[in-house]
Protein backbone atom coordinates (compact mmCIF):
# COMPACT_ATOMS: atom_id res chain seq x y z
CA UNK A 1 0.00 0.00 0.00
CA UNK A 2 1.31 3.47 -0.88
CA UNK A 3 2.35 5.85 1.87
CA UNK A 4 -0.41 8.31 0.98
CA UNK A 5 -3.05 5.58 1.35
CA UNK A 6 -1.68 4.66 4.76
CA UNK A 7 -1.74 8.33 5.76
CA UNK A 8 -5.39 8.56 4.70
CA UNK A 9 -6.22 5.50 6.78
CA UNK A 10 -4.44 7.01 9.79
CA UNK A 11 -6.69 10.06 9.46
CA UNK A 12 -9.72 7.75 9.47
CA UNK A 13 -8.37 5.99 12.56
CA UNK A 14 -8.12 9.38 14.24
CA UNK A 15 -11.68 10.24 13.25
CA UNK A 16 -12.80 6.98 14.84
CA UNK A 17 -10.92 7.81 18.04
CA UNK A 18 -12.52 11.24 18.32
CA UNK A 19 -15.96 9.91 17.43
CA UNK A 20 -15.74 7.13 19.99
CA UNK A 21 -14.47 9.17 22.91
CA UNK A 22 -16.92 12.01 22.19
CA UNK A 23 -19.84 9.59 22.05
CA UNK A 24 -18.74 7.89 25.28
CA UNK A 25 -18.00 11.19 27.01
CA UNK A 26 -14.96 9.39 28.40
CA UNK A 27 -11.88 7.53 27.24
CA UNK A 28 -8.27 8.15 26.30
CA UNK A 29 -7.79 10.14 23.08
CA UNK A 30 -4.23 11.42 23.62
CA UNK A 31 -2.33 8.14 23.51
CA UNK A 32 -4.72 6.67 20.96
CA UNK A 33 -3.98 9.51 18.55
CA UNK A 34 -0.22 9.27 19.04
CA UNK A 35 -0.30 5.60 18.00
CA UNK A 36 -2.59 5.99 14.97
CA UNK A 37 0.19 5.34 12.46
CA UNK A 38 1.36 2.29 14.39
CA UNK A 39 -2.14 0.79 14.46
CA UNK A 40 -2.59 1.57 10.76
CA UNK A 41 0.69 0.01 9.67
CA UNK A 42 0.22 -3.10 11.78
CA UNK A 43 -3.24 -3.90 10.46
CA UNK A 44 -2.88 -2.78 6.85
CA UNK A 45 0.71 -3.73 6.07
CA UNK A 46 2.56 -5.72 8.67
CA UNK A 47 0.36 -8.36 10.25
CA UNK A 48 -1.15 -11.49 8.75
CA UNK A 49 -4.76 -11.18 9.93
CA UNK A 50 -8.06 -11.90 8.20
CA UNK A 51 -11.40 -10.41 9.36
CA UNK A 52 -13.13 -13.36 7.68
CA UNK A 53 -11.15 -15.81 9.82
CA UNK A 54 -10.25 -13.91 13.01
CA UNK A 55 -9.31 -17.05 14.97
CA UNK A 56 -6.97 -18.51 12.34
CA UNK A 57 -4.33 -20.44 14.30
CA UNK A 58 -1.60 -19.14 11.98
CA UNK A 59 -2.53 -15.47 12.26
CA UNK A 60 -0.13 -12.93 13.71
CA UNK A 61 -1.03 -11.80 17.22
CA UNK A 62 -1.29 -8.28 18.65
CA UNK A 63 -1.51 -7.36 22.32
CA UNK A 64 -2.39 -3.80 23.30
CA UNK A 65 -0.49 -3.70 26.57
CA UNK A 66 -1.53 -0.08 27.19
CA UNK A 67 -5.14 -1.18 26.97
CA UNK A 68 -6.66 2.21 27.74
CA UNK A 69 -5.88 3.39 24.19
CA UNK A 70 -8.43 0.88 22.91
CA UNK A 71 -10.19 3.54 20.79
CA UNK A 72 -7.22 3.50 18.41
CA UNK A 73 -7.20 -0.28 18.19
CA UNK A 74 -10.97 -0.42 17.67
CA UNK A 75 -10.86 2.15 14.88
CA UNK A 76 -8.15 0.18 13.07
CA UNK A 77 -10.04 -3.10 13.51
CA UNK A 78 -13.20 -1.52 12.17
CA UNK A 79 -11.49 -0.08 9.11
CA UNK A 80 -9.87 -3.47 8.49
CA UNK A 81 -13.34 -5.02 8.42
CA UNK A 82 -13.68 -6.82 11.75
CA UNK A 83 -16.86 -4.82 12.47
CA UNK A 84 -18.60 -1.69 11.11
CA UNK A 85 -16.94 1.67 11.81
CA UNK A 86 -20.33 2.91 13.01
CA UNK A 87 -19.85 0.83 16.15
CA UNK A 88 -17.40 3.49 17.39
CA UNK A 89 -20.39 5.53 18.57
CA UNK A 90 -21.12 2.70 21.02
CA UNK A 91 -17.73 2.94 22.74
CA UNK A 92 -18.03 2.28 26.49
CA UNK A 93 -21.81 1.90 26.30
CA UNK A 94 -23.60 -0.77 28.36
CA UNK A 95 -24.06 -3.85 26.20
CA UNK A 96 -21.49 -2.76 23.59
CA UNK A 97 -18.62 -5.05 22.64
CA UNK A 98 -16.35 -1.98 22.52
CA UNK A 99 -15.55 -1.48 26.18
CA UNK A 100 -13.01 0.88 27.70
CA UNK A 101 -10.33 -1.81 27.51
CA UNK A 102 -9.95 -4.64 24.97
CA UNK A 103 -12.03 -7.76 25.63
CA UNK A 104 -10.93 -10.90 23.79
CA UNK A 105 -14.19 -12.69 24.56
CA UNK A 106 -16.50 -10.16 22.94
CA UNK A 107 -14.56 -7.91 20.55
CA UNK A 108 -13.79 -9.32 17.09
CA UNK A 109 -10.08 -9.22 16.30
CA UNK A 110 -8.86 -8.73 19.88
CA UNK A 111 -6.28 -11.38 20.83
CA UNK A 112 -5.92 -10.52 24.51
CA UNK A 113 -7.89 -8.68 27.18
CA UNK A 114 -5.65 -5.98 28.61
CA UNK A 115 -5.61 -2.80 30.60
CA UNK A 116 -3.82 -3.66 33.85
CA UNK A 117 -0.64 -1.87 32.89
CA UNK A 118 2.50 -3.96 32.62
CA UNK A 119 0.73 -7.27 32.13
CA UNK A 120 0.00 -7.26 28.40
CA UNK A 121 3.61 -7.58 27.33
CA UNK A 122 4.02 -10.68 29.48
CA UNK A 123 1.14 -12.25 27.60
CA UNK A 124 2.72 -11.35 24.27
CA UNK A 125 5.96 -13.00 25.37
CA UNK A 126 4.02 -16.14 26.24
CA UNK A 127 2.37 -16.13 22.83
CA UNK A 128 5.75 -15.81 21.13
CA UNK A 129 7.17 -18.67 23.15
CA UNK A 130 4.12 -20.81 22.31
CA UNK A 131 4.74 -20.22 18.61
CA UNK A 132 8.33 -21.42 19.01
CA UNK A 133 7.32 -24.50 21.01
CA UNK A 134 4.58 -25.39 18.51
CA UNK A 135 6.81 -24.86 15.48
CA UNK A 136 4.59 -22.13 14.06
CA UNK A 137 5.82 -19.09 12.19
CA UNK A 138 3.32 -16.47 13.30
CA UNK A 139 4.68 -13.27 14.78
CA UNK A 140 3.62 -11.45 17.94
CA UNK A 141 3.42 -7.69 18.40
CA UNK A 142 2.81 -5.71 21.59
CA UNK A 143 2.28 -1.97 22.04
CA UNK A 144 3.27 -0.51 25.42
CA UNK A 145 3.21 3.03 26.71
CA UNK A 146 6.31 4.86 27.86
CA UNK A 147 4.63 5.51 31.21
CA UNK A 148 3.65 1.86 31.35
CA UNK A 149 7.26 0.73 31.23
CA UNK A 150 7.66 2.12 34.73
CA UNK A 151 5.95 -1.16 35.71
CA UNK A 152 8.40 -3.86 36.83
CA UNK A 153 6.55 -6.67 35.07
CA UNK A 154 7.56 -5.19 31.70
CA UNK A 155 11.21 -5.80 32.56
CA UNK A 156 10.61 -9.32 33.87
CA UNK A 157 8.99 -10.13 30.54
CA UNK A 158 11.81 -8.46 28.63
CA UNK A 159 14.42 -10.48 30.53
CA UNK A 160 12.60 -13.71 29.66
CA UNK A 161 12.11 -12.74 25.99
CA UNK A 162 15.77 -11.89 25.56
CA UNK A 163 16.91 -15.05 27.31
CA UNK A 164 14.65 -17.19 25.10
CA UNK A 165 15.80 -15.37 21.95
CA UNK A 166 12.22 -14.76 20.81
CA UNK A 167 12.94 -13.27 17.39
CA UNK A 168 9.25 -13.60 16.47
CA UNK A 169 8.40 -10.91 19.04
CA UNK A 170 8.25 -7.14 18.52
CA UNK A 171 7.70 -4.71 21.38
CA UNK A 172 6.64 -1.24 20.27
CA UNK A 173 6.92 1.51 22.86
CA UNK A 174 4.80 4.59 22.18
CA UNK A 175 7.27 7.18 23.45
CA UNK A 176 5.09 10.30 23.41
CA UNK A 177 6.72 11.54 26.61
CA UNK A 178 3.53 12.13 28.60
CA UNK A 179 1.48 10.09 31.03
CA UNK A 180 -1.57 10.91 33.13
CA UNK A 181 0.48 12.81 35.73
CA UNK A 182 2.66 14.70 33.25
CA UNK A 183 6.10 14.32 31.70
CA UNK A 184 7.37 10.76 32.13
CA UNK A 185 10.84 12.10 32.90
CA UNK A 186 9.43 13.93 35.93
CA UNK A 187 7.04 11.23 37.16
CA UNK A 188 9.51 8.33 37.14
CA UNK A 189 11.98 8.50 34.29
CA UNK A 190 12.43 5.29 32.29
CA UNK A 191 15.32 6.80 30.34
CA UNK A 192 17.57 5.65 28.76
CA UNK A 193 15.07 3.23 27.26
CA UNK A 194 17.27 1.95 24.44
CA UNK A 195 20.19 0.97 26.64
CA UNK A 196 17.93 -0.80 29.12
CA UNK A 197 16.38 -2.95 26.39
CA UNK A 198 19.75 -3.69 24.84
CA UNK A 199 20.88 -4.96 28.25
CA UNK A 200 17.97 -7.42 28.08
CA UNK A 201 19.31 -8.65 24.71
CA UNK A 202 16.81 -6.85 22.48
CA UNK A 203 17.59 -5.49 19.05
CA UNK A 204 16.51 -1.85 19.44
CA UNK A 205 15.34 0.54 16.71
CA UNK A 206 14.39 4.17 17.41
CA UNK A 207 12.09 5.93 14.95
CA UNK A 208 9.65 8.76 14.38
CA UNK A 209 6.51 6.78 15.18
CA UNK A 210 4.28 9.14 13.21
CA UNK A 211 6.23 8.67 9.96
CA UNK A 212 5.26 5.72 7.76
CA UNK A 213 8.62 5.51 5.98
CA UNK A 214 10.44 5.05 9.28
CA UNK A 215 7.77 2.68 10.59
CA UNK A 216 8.03 0.49 7.48
CA UNK A 217 11.82 0.37 7.65
CA UNK A 218 11.72 -0.59 11.34
CA UNK A 219 9.33 -3.49 10.83
CA UNK A 220 11.40 -4.75 7.89
CA UNK A 221 14.49 -4.65 10.08
CA UNK A 222 12.64 -6.49 12.83
CA UNK A 223 11.71 -9.31 10.42
CA UNK A 224 15.33 -9.60 9.35
CA UNK A 225 16.63 -9.78 12.93
CA UNK A 226 17.34 -13.32 14.07
CA UNK A 227 18.20 -14.71 17.48
CA UNK A 228 16.78 -11.87 19.57
CA UNK A 229 13.50 -9.98 20.03
CA UNK A 230 13.11 -6.48 18.62
CA UNK A 231 12.00 -3.31 20.39
CA UNK A 232 10.85 -0.33 18.35
CA UNK A 233 11.00 2.92 20.30
CA UNK A 234 8.44 5.07 18.49
CA UNK A 235 8.90 8.77 19.21
CA UNK A 236 5.41 10.21 18.80
CA UNK A 237 3.30 13.26 19.59
CA UNK A 238 0.57 12.74 22.17
CA UNK A 239 -2.74 13.89 20.67
CA UNK A 240 -1.24 13.89 17.17
CA UNK A 241 -3.55 15.28 14.49
CA UNK A 242 -5.76 17.42 16.72
CA UNK A 243 -4.10 20.78 17.30
CA UNK A 244 -5.36 21.53 20.79
CA UNK A 245 -4.59 18.01 22.05
CA UNK A 246 -1.01 17.79 20.81
CA UNK A 247 1.60 17.49 23.58
CA UNK A 248 -1.00 18.14 26.27
CA UNK A 249 -1.00 15.67 29.15
CA UNK A 250 -4.51 16.80 30.08
CA UNK A 251 -5.87 14.90 27.07
CA UNK A 252 -4.55 11.59 28.35
CA UNK A 253 -7.96 10.55 29.66
CA UNK A 254 -10.51 13.23 28.80
CA UNK A 255 -13.16 13.22 26.08
CA UNK A 256 -13.85 16.21 23.81
CA UNK A 257 -17.07 18.12 24.35
CA UNK A 258 -19.35 19.03 21.44
CA UNK A 259 -17.40 22.14 20.45
CA UNK A 260 -14.04 20.41 20.76
CA UNK A 261 -15.38 17.44 18.80
CA UNK A 262 -16.44 19.71 15.94
CA UNK A 263 -13.03 21.40 15.82
CA UNK A 264 -11.18 18.09 15.84
CA UNK A 265 -13.32 16.53 13.12
CA UNK A 266 -12.95 19.60 10.92
CA UNK A 267 -9.16 19.51 11.30
CA UNK A 268 -9.13 15.82 10.40
CA UNK A 269 -11.47 16.39 7.46
CA UNK A 270 -9.08 19.02 6.09
CA UNK A 271 -6.11 16.70 6.67
CA UNK A 272 -7.85 13.97 4.69
CA UNK A 273 -8.72 16.34 1.87
CA UNK A 274 -5.13 17.55 1.66
CA UNK A 275 -3.94 13.96 1.26
CA UNK A 276 -6.50 13.37 -1.52
CA UNK A 277 -5.03 16.30 -3.45
CA UNK A 278 -1.51 14.86 -3.52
Amino acid sequence: MKKTELEKLAVEVRKGIITGTHSAKSGHPGGSLSAAEIFTYLYFEEMNVDPENPKDENRDRFVLSKGHVAPGLYAALALKGFFPIGEMTNLRQIGSFLQGHPDMKHTPGVDMSSGSLGQGFSTAVGMALAAKLDGRDYRVYALAGDGEIQEGQIWEAAMFAGHRKLDNLVLIIDNNGLQIDGDIADVCSPYPIEEKLEAFHFHVITIDGNDFDEIAAAFREARETKGQPTAIIAKTVKGKGVSYMENQAGWHGKAPNDEEYAIAMEELRKAGEALCQR
